[in-house]
């Protein structure tokens, strides 16, 4: 009897133990890293454990270094097999990670809908993109743009500028502000000239950089001879800023712009809040005007930095269902409340436009815009841009100084930065 009695306890025993099992998940622990900032830190460790609360089976070991000592740290981890599951990446870096075999393809992911990027158009996900695989999930978006004084184009009896207008709209526009306000236009982005150029020749389809990084992606120089010579017919009128004070390095307080001595300024839409509170006054975002026969919008939108998954990681879903969490809970991105940039998933997006202030707002604003009037991202920078870029701005300085043609100026950063490229053959 009481054999068959500890058998019955045993039984039931076991079956408890089994159900308790079934019932609780097991534990998953995920390494989380980032490079921060104090606000980003608080901001994200609050995300950390509002998930965890949620899913309670989940542990997340968080590893923050700042932007100096992140990618020697990464670096030392991806030598010794113990990569993050979870790593934010960014632009400049993915590609090479992703080369080397080190981050996980998450399309599969995408599909089964553990990664829901429902309504996230292509343009906010191409950044991300290495060889057809997504390696990485853009948590926030920046573009390039004008931001101008509508005062000015007010006085001058403007309209703003439509999302399609052209150079020659552009240089008509400045011809009637200077002539009915003696306002200027500014040299084109005077700190790196090339982005102004960028977005004109990817309008033909081509880009600055030959995607093997060997060379420029262009060959005929029609378009820069153009890029210089809109700028110099402005200059010659005197309807631009002079070179000598166009090129100086000041601080946004400084600018010409904040002055009231231009009517627009080029700057990155992160940048935007900085310089309204520079300028002291109402100011609007505008793309870039197109050029003529167009093949593609030149805007981009460029990932301000990514969530990936190490390809070595045990719980890979895992690892996706927290970045999915991130970057598509409303209640999680009031926290977070776009410190890593403008959303790309629309209803969060949405959500906190709602929220921000309303400098804010344009920008989200702004960003809807861009994002109907993009192309996919070019791939990222190859060795050598650093010196191409900085060749660039000195041939720019020159042809508006009056040092060299148009013709000449064109000629020669061609075969000097092909040069400069040719090295990482």
């Amino acid at each position: 009897m009481k054999k068959v009695l500890f058998l019955v306890l045993a039984v039931v025993l076991l079956m408890a133990l089994t159900v308790t099992s079934l019932g609780a998940p097991r534990k998953v622990t995920l390494r989380l890293a980032w490079w921060g900032n104090p606000t980003r830190d608080e901001r994200t460790l609050k995300t950390v454990e509002m998930y965890t609360k949620l899913n309670p089976h989940i542990v997340i070991e968080t590893e923050t270094t700042g932007w100096a000592g992140y990618w020697d740290k990464l670096a030392s981890q991806a030598a010794a097999n113990n990569l993050p599951d979870i790593i934010q990446h960014d632009y400049a870096y993915i590609t090479q990670y992703a080369e080397r075999n080190l981050l996980l393809d998450l399309t599969p992911y995408v599909k089964a809908k553990t990664l829901d990027l429902t309504g996230v158009a292509e343009t906010f996900t191409s950044g991300g993109m290495v060889k057809n695989k997504l390696v990485g999930v853009s948590l926030g978006t920046n573009a390039f743009c004008l931001a101008y004084d509508p005062a000015v184009l007010k006085k001058a009896g403007l309209n703003p500028p439509a999302p399609d207008w052209t150079w020659a709209d552009f240089e008509k526009m400045a011809a009637t502000i200077y002539n009915k306000t003696g306002v200027l236009t500014p040299v084109f982005c005077s700190t790196d000239p090339k982005v102004a150029f960028d977005n004109m020749i990817r309008q033909t389809g081509a880009s600055f950089f030959d995607p093997s990084g060997t060379k420029l992606g262009f060959t005929d120089t029609a378009l820069l001879k153009e890029f210089y010579q809109i700028q110099l017919r402005l200059l010659k009128a005197g309807m631009m800023t002079k070179p000598e004070v166009g090129f100086l390095t000041v601080t946004p307080q400084e600018s010409e712009f904040t002055k009231g001595n231009e009517w627009i300024t080029f700057v990155w839409s992160n940048q935007f809040v900085m310089t309204q509170e520079a300028a002291n006054r109402p100011l609007e975002m505008a793309l870039m005007p197109t050029i003529e026969g167009a093949k593609q919008p030149g805007t981009f939108l460029k990932p301000s930095m990514f969530f990936s998954v190490a390809r070595s990681s045990k719980q890979a879903k895992e690892a996706v269902k927290f970045i999915n969490f991130f970057i598509n809970d409303v209640e999680t991105n009031k926290v977070l409340l776009a410190e890593r940039g403008i959303p790309i998933v629309p209803q969060v997006r949405n959500a906190l436009k709602e929220m921000v202030t309303p400098v804010n707002r344009q920008i989200f604003e702004f960003i809807d815009l861009a994002g109907e009037h993009s192309s996919p991202i070019d791939p990222a920078d190859p060795p050598g841009a650093g010196e191409v870029l900085n060749l660039f701005r000195t041939i720019d300085q020159e042809v508006l100084y009056g040092a060299v043609s148009p013709e000449n100026a064109a000629a020669r950063f061609m075969k000097e930065a092909n040069t400069v490229l040719g090295r990482n053959r």
